[in-house]
């Protein structure tokens, strides 16, 4: 999914966007409202992510290389609804797009 469709279906609360970078990454700026979830962390933590195929989860990470691979991975365990967000936050970041502190 581009970046802007991306963007515009999180802010307008139609999808559920997930950053799966590591935590050290969170600390230079996440999108506001993303549910962090690093990658090493997610099979521990697969329950967070919505089964509910009318609720779209887009998943992101700095360039889009860990989100593609974890995409595969949820397909495979029956997650239809889930896509990966084309470019990342680092270029999320490039564009000057609004980012926060991750909340604690």
């Amino acid at each position: 999914m581009s970046l802007e469709v991306a963007r515009a279906e999180h802010e307008a609360g139609r999808a559920l966007l997930i950053d799966i970078r590591e935590p050290e990454e969170h600390a230079t700026g996440v999108a506001a409202g993303a549910r962090l979830l690093p990658m090493q962390q997610l099979s521990r933590r697969v329950s967070e992510i919505p089964v509910d195929p009318a609720r779209p989860v887009l998943l992101i990470c700095n360039t889009q290389n860990r989100s593609s691979a974890t995409l595969r991975a949820l397909r495979e365990r029956g997650y239809p609804h889930v896509r990966y967000v084309n470019g990342g936050m680092s270029e999320w970041a490039r564009r000057g797009w609004p980012m926060v502190k991750p909340q604690s």
